[in-house]
């Protein structure tokens, strides 16, 4: 299934209802490339071109032409994950970070760094929170995890946005 989420912007970004939308937003304006946006263990991704054709190779993608905006990053992942976000101490960094006082990137970054290698060290223990609905997994959380943390290294002025 492709999905296209059309632009990050807060007047055209809002959560679903199963999802948590996070996003880190800057001052100016930045350009953006054409996407492919796809599904995978329960989260938003976006993918190249290469990677759509070696799993799709006789179907043409849908593609998304953003105008610039003012989003350096932006992530989605479901809400199934949440108790096990709760267990490594990543539930707040993630789904509630204005209750950690969280409001830039780099306000993320140790709570991040620290829930990671959590999720990380107890994978045992943690895994027993997969949903069973199948819709989200440990490694998905720990892609998105990471994932963030490094869109907060690279962009810690950033303002977090949250919609879930």
């Amino acid at each position: 299934m492709v999905m296209a989420n059309i632009i990050c912007g807060l007047n055209e970004i809002g959560g679903g209802e199963m999802s948590l939308d996070v996003y880190l937003m800057l001052s100016d304006a930045v350009p953006v490339e054409p996407k492919i946006h796809v599904r995978r263990d329960g989260a938003t991704v976006a993918i190249d071109r290469a990677e759509w054709d070696q799993l799709h190779p006789d179907r043409e993608p849908v593609t998304v032409v953003e105008q610039d905006t003012r989003c350096a990053y932006q992530a989605n992942i479901t809400h199934n994950l949440n108790r096990m976000a709760k267990e490594c101490d990543l539930y707040e960094p993630l789904w509630r970070p204005e209750e950690i006082n969280a409001t830039l990137g780099k306000h993320l970054i140790e709570p991040l760094r620290h829930g990671l290698a959590r999720l990380r060290f107890e994978r045992e223990r943690l895994e027993q929170f997969n949903p069973p609905n199948g819709w989200g997994d440990y490694d998905g959380l720990c892609r998105f995890t990471a994932d963030y943390l490094a869109a907060c290294e690279q962009w810690p002025d950033a303002l977090i946005e949250v919609w879930k």
